[in-house]
């Protein structure tokens, strides 16, 4: 391995640091996003319950604040729950962007790696072949500046279709989960609404 670093010239550091980068995102990314975590299981039908059975307490907002993202919306409509359903949902509405903007964070930096992976594969091609034309000269070409500007144009080009090509793919494929989450979040937190204030039976 170090031999192909070592071949594919200073080039390559920028990307093996995208490449690192690209998977602790990924790596954290996974672990947040897990369905338990994000939306745990009958949440909804555990709340409605313990509403009916013990009304709103302290505790019981706490709690759900701290335990889910999906907890979140629901403790925020629930401190609203005296309210009228408009208010409360605007409540959940609010929680909503902001949790959001929690289960999308570092999803931008992994899209940026994605597109920008290939153009620093590209600058280390164009390196490569700069390395290339100093290795002409008047008595003839250096084999060895030509095999090393070779090996810095290919290396570099295919490491960084390595590095865009994954993280492309866990890029749309956090950003669909994400999306779909939110969808389902949202409408549970309307479901809680249309319960509590007696328009829906649970």
């Amino acid at each position: 391995m170090f031999a192909i670093i070592e071949a594919a010239g200073w080039p390559i550091w920028p990307l093996l640091l995208s490449s690192v980068i690209a998977l602790a995102i990924i790596g954290e990314r996974w672990w947040s996003l897990r369905q338990k975590i994000v939306m745990p299981k009958n949440l909804l039908s555990q709340v409605v319950q313990e509403y009916h059975q013990n009304g709103i307490t302290a505790q019981m907002l706490l709690r759900l604040a701290e335990g889910s993202p999906l907890g979140q919306i629901f403790a925020a409509g629930m401190r609203n729950v005296q309210s009228t359903p408009a208010i409360m949902k605007e409540a959940i509405e609010e929680a909503g962007r902001s949790v959001a903007i929690e289960l999308e964070r570092f999803l931008t930096s992994l899209g940026t790696i994605a597109a920008i992976a290939p153009l620093l594969g590209l600058f280390g091609t164009v390196i490569g072949m700069i390395e290339i034309f100093g290795s002409q000269s008047p008595q003839g070409s250096n084999p060895l500046l030509l095999a090393h500007g070779i090996s810095i144009a290919l290396y570099n080009t295919a490491f960084g279709l390595v590095v865009a090509v994954p993280s492309m793919i866990f890029y749309r494929y956090y950003r669909a989960k994400v999306d779909a989450m939110l969808v389902d979040m949202e409408l549970q937190a309307i479901k809680l609404v249309e319960i509590l204030h007696g328009e829906r039976r649970g």
